[in-house]
């Protein structure tokens, strides 16, 4: 076999997920509603996380900054809620999270507390969260129940 590198070169097009959204959203003939999920790139979510990590001097208990070889150390942290949260609004396109109109509705002015102001339960939230981070590729797919009742037995 010949080795082409032509097998790598994709095309950068867009890909949208459906999934159902969370029962208790429904249309005005009470069906289940329907996300559309757009499948970020990698470089996309690393960006995302990236952006909710700090990282500064560490320092003791008096104040003074530790040094490891000649160097000093820094402290990282991370809001990874904050990044997960922006991560879930960036990859749904239905619902918009970063739609005005919806945006104004909810009184919110920042994407990253979006999510909890639409699926504002616990349940939903946790929902929507596995949903779109399966879709993404962060979460593993759930196993389906008939394997695992089969497992049990």
């Amino acid at each position: 076999m010949e080795k082409n590198l032509s097998y790598f070169m994709r095309e950068l097009k867009e890909e949208i997920v459906k999934a159902p959204a969370p029962e208790s959203f429904k249309d005005e003939n009470g069906n289940p509603l329907e996300m559309e999920i757009k499948v970020l790139s990698a470089d996309k979510i690393r960006k995302i996380n990236e952006n909710y990590r700090t990282r500064k001097i560490a320092f003791d208990n008096s104040g003074r900054p530790y040094i490891n070889g000649g160097e000093v150390v820094f402290q990282s942290e991370s809001d990874t809620g904050k990044a997960f949260r922006h991560i879930i609004a960036e990859a749904l396109v239905y619902p918009n999270l970063k739609d005005k109109e919806l945006m104004d509705f909810y009184k919110c002015c920042d994407i990253t507390e979006m999510p909890l102001c639409v699926f504002s339960k616990q349940s939903e939230y946790d929902y929507v969260f596995r949903t779109v981070m399966t879709a993404l590729g962060i979460l593993e797919k759930p196993e389906e129940s008939d394997e695992l009742d089969e497992a049990k037995n």
